[in-house]
């Protein structure tokens, strides 16, 4: 089981440059572990950039995934994260529920680079 930030839903669906080095990680959506503010966040963005039909495409491509919501355990638990690692709400949301579902966090944002159980996918790492 992976959890996928939303940079890499965005690159990955955009057909960005690190599109082919994160398709390998949504080949099975089965293993997707998706935090309720990665659809939000992509929800959002794709609205606003490409309109609200190809929005309600790909929440349909996000709802085969395992949408974890955003519970008063795991808003505690990211605050104590966002603490202790300096991350942003978003992302220390995204990081604890990888870490509360015992997941690897896949993407390209440079504030979760280094952080333990990270796979970070950069243009160096192409």
């Amino acid at each position: 089981m992976i959890v996928i930030d939303s940079c890499g839903w965005i690159e990955y669906l955009a057909d960005g440059p690190l599109a082919d080095d994160y398709a390998p990680y949504f080949a099975i959506p089965d293993e997707i572990v998706t935090p309720s503010i990665v659809v939000y966040e992509v929800t959002k963005k794709i609205w606003r950039k490409q309109g609200k039909e190809k929005t309600v495409f790909i929440v349909a491509q996000m709802q085969q995934t395992k949408i974890i919501p955003f519970d008063h355990h795991l808003a505690v638990a990211a605050a104590e994260v966002s603490l202790l690692r300096g991350l942003p709400m978003a992302d220390a949301i995204v990081y604890t529920t990888g870490m509360e579902c015992g997941c690897k966090v896949v993407t390209g944002d440079r504030h979760f680079k280094d952080l333990p159980g990270v796979v970070f996918i950069s243009e160096e790492n192409a």
